[in-house]
């Protein structure tokens, strides 16, 4: 079990050229973006990095990231327990045209000043990971399946017309 807290910014290149791995924990309160999509968290993520060189000599960064978030249910938009975890490839970048000549099988993360803000790079990993939608079972759910809309037209009281000019001929009947 991680106990360490990561730091906020590292040196990539320094810690690429030395084959560092660094792992800690990362508090959710910290992830503004995240609490914007999906309500404020609290907890830890869990984060594993390791920084290398590949055979091709692009800086690169293997990392893995775990967290329990408490993400809306789309029906009740009750809080639903949710584990998420995502494995990743990055490969660190100088600017967008670096940036457009990595291999598709890596994300690209910018590097400013030899500087990684590494709070930002687990954020944005973690958002990424986010499931589509999120469901409580239905018998937990407060929503029940009666009360949810089924796209069919529901049943009115007074039945319509056959023809839209029925009425027309209601009206000429008259005296």
């Amino acid at each position: 079990m991680l106990t360490s807290r990561l730091p906020n910014r590292v040196e990539p290149y320094k810690l690429a050229a030395r084959a560092e791995r660094l792992e800690g924990l990362v508090a959710l309160d910290q992830f503004e973006r995240l609490a914007e999509q999906v309500a404020a968290q609290a907890g830890d993520c869990q984060v594993w990095l390791d920084f290398a060189i590949d055979p091709q000599g692009r800086r690169v960064i293997h990392g893995r990231l775990e967290a329990e978030l408490q993400l809306p249910c789309r029906r009740c938009l009750e809080p639903l327990s949710q584990h998420v975890e995502s494995e990743f490839l990055l490969g660190m970048v100088t600017s967008d045209a670096l940036a457009a000549e990595l291999p598709s099988t890596h994300e690209p993360v910018l590097v400013e000043n030899e500087q990684l803000n590494l709070l930002e790079m687990v954020e944005d990993e973690l958002i990424l990971s986010l499931p589509q939608v999120v469901y409580h079972d239905e018998a937990l759910c407060r929503v029940s399946r009666d009360q949810l809309s089924s796209g069919e037209e529901a049943e009115s009281p007074e039945p319509t017309p056959v023809s839209p000019f029925e009425v027309l001929r209601r009206l000429k009947d008259k005296p």
